[in-house]
């Protein structure tokens, strides 16, 4: 008699073609269970709320203050972030009626090649990548932020990372080397945040002009919910984007590059509008020279350019910056990045920058 018993089916192996790069997988904390360990005060909550509508108000022409994004090139200690920020606050507070401060708070840092990659990446500066860590890490250092009263901005590099703590964010970067990727402009459209696009690493402005039409629209694309589920997210698209200059080829912060800005901006229907940052490329990677820099956009602006809506700055404790040496201790609040301007050298660029928006005012 023949048996009907069918014979097993054999697994498919796929291992050959399957994952054959990928070294190790590990979980991952999901956004809620992380805000749930970490939840948003009412008084953050308050502020952030606040200080989004008073930015999107000074891109919309409603308030002549200038946003000044500053603080360090990369967060890499809470200890020395929070006592940068309790002296940042001081000086938000005296020149409040004149400068929207927001402390750059910077977790991820896009590498040309390869370097350490950024505080939610490697929280311990040493290869271990204790991402988990680095996450809830991130978070509670923006909650200290807020806790002191100071709004945060930051860049967006990773895709999913913003699910775990940009509720907590008043203001967003796209970066230059991400400025032209659609999933980050897709990402801008769906952010709760102003978000500025950098200018390219070559100086091209077209595809930060090119990002903001983008992230105007209303995109749908796949994500991570916060339930950390794979999900199709829709956007209602962000009115609340600008350019940020910041050198290419060579610099691009004076009042010719803003003409030539806004003249592409004008050409494309958007708002003539630009923010400068008077590091990376329009210092030439010379950290002193954006007190320089600093001084010639005060300048454009004393002189009454209301098209100059904000200003970067990298700045630190300490002038500067250092490598990570596995083995020697770093020193404190000097940059692990790219090399800031000092908290001492800070203070009196934010009081010239505050007198130029006052002399501003007096032309309109």
């Amino acid at each position: 008699m023949t048996s009907t018993i069918a014979a097993p089916l054999t697994t498919h192996d796929t291992t050959r073609i399957d994952d054959v790069r990928i070294g190790a997988v590990r979980p991952l904390i999901t956004p809620a269970l992380l805000e749930e360990k970490l939840p948003v005060p009412d008084a953050a909550q308050a502020l952030v709320e606040s200080s989004r509508a008073a930015i999107s108000r000074v891109l919309h022409g409603q308030d002549d203050r200038l946003v000044v994004v500053v603080g360090p090139c990369s967060i890499h200690d809470h200890d020395q972030a929070i006592e940068y920020a309790r002296a940042l606050k001081e000086q938000a507070d005296a020149l409040k009626d004149d400068l929207l401060v927001v402390m750059r708070v910077y977790f991820e840092k896009p590498r040309t090649t390869v370097g350490w990659k950024g505080y939610i990446n490697d929280p311990h500066l040493d290869d271990s990548f204790a991402i988990n860590e680095g996450l809830e890490m991130a978070r509670r250092l923006l909650l200290d932020v807020l806790a002191l009263g100071l709004p945060a901005g930051t860049e967006f590099l990773d895709l999913l990372s913003p699910q775990f703590i940009s509720e907590l964010v008043s203001w967003g970067a796209i970066g230059a080397r991400t400025t032209e990727s659609q999933s980050h402009r897709q990402l801008a459209s769906g952010l709760s945040c102003p978000v500025g696009f950098k200018n390219g690493t070559d100086g091209g402005i077209k595809v930060a002009t090119d990002a903001i039409q983008a992230a105007q629209g209303a995109h749908a694309f796949m994500g991570m919910t916060k339930m950390g589920q794979a999900a199709i997210f829709e956007t209602r698209g962000n009115d609340d984007c600008h350019v940020i200059l910041r050198g290419g080829k060579q610099p691009n912060y004076s009042g010719a590059d803003v003409d030539a800005a806004c003249a592409l901006l004008k050409a494309a229907g958007l708002r003539e509008q630009v923010m400068v940052d008077v590091s990376h490329a329009n210092s030439s990677k010379q950290h002193a020279r954006q007190i320089v820099v600093a001084e010639d956009v005060a300048q454009q602006i004393a002189a009454g350019d209301a098209r100059i809506t904000g200003i970067m700055i990298e700045s630190h404790l300490q002038e500067g910056r250092q490598d990570i040496v596995p083995g020697t201790p770093l020193k404190h609040g000097v940059s692990v990045t790219d090399a800031c301007i000092s908290m001492a050298q800070t203070v009196p660029v934010l009081a010239q920058l505050a007198q130029a928006v006052r002399q501003r005012r007096l032309k309109h």
